[in-house]
């Protein structure tokens, strides 16, 4: 009975240290097809942590900030870009900004989220923001928002509205109107 138990721990100890050795590999893997992706995508995308994020929430001037936050992996969010997109061309000369602020995982910025953006052919500003610790800042954002995306805020200095929700186009130009008076 001894033996068998002794046995069977060295093997976990075996199995558990090729795994590490499996997943080094992967790892640098990852790291070379980056590298490699990243003399395609030659674009420069901003990453924020929330603190340096959050001053595209407060800002004090005379336009209406529309702010989406979104995922590729997130089929709702990658349905209403376009709006968003559309949204940004019709009112960018009556003084409105939409920021399409990206929770993509790091790892996946150059692999998939760069693609994606320059496939798509976003011409809004994209940020990333990269801050693991979403139970702090998620309510800095709202009170009322529970994580899930898309969710966007509507805001023109003090005055703002937040909506854990997909748009129309229809939609947001009625949430942003008021915004414009």
């Amino acid at each position: 009975m001894k033996f068998n138990v002794i046995f069977i721990a060295i093997l976990i100890i075996f199995s558990c240290a090729n795994k590490s050795k499996k997943t080094e590999i992967v790892i640098k893997t990852s790291k070379e097809e980056v590298v490699s992706n990243n003399n395609v995508e030659n674009f420069d995308l901003e990453i924020y942590d929330y603190s340096g994020f959050e001053k595209f929430l407060n800002k004090k001037d005379d336009k209406v900030y529309v702010i989406n936050f979104w995922a590729t992996w997130c089929a709702p969010c990658v349905k209403e870009l376009p709006h968003f997109e559309k949204l940004n061309e019709s009112y960018k000369n009556k003084n409105v900004e939409v920021i399409l602020v990206s929770l993509d995982f790091p790892h996946l910025y150059e692999k998939k989220l760069k693609p994606f953006i320059k496939e798509k052919q976003l011409k809004s500003k994209v940020i990333a923001l990269d801050d693991a610790d979403m139970n702090s800042w998620i309510p800095k954002v709202d009170k009322s928002w529970s994580g899930s995306i898309p969710a966007t805020i509507v805001y023109k200095k003090n005055n703002r509205k937040f909506f854990e929700q997909s748009f129309t186009y229809e939609e947001l130009e009625k949430e942003i109107t008021p915004f414009l008076k």
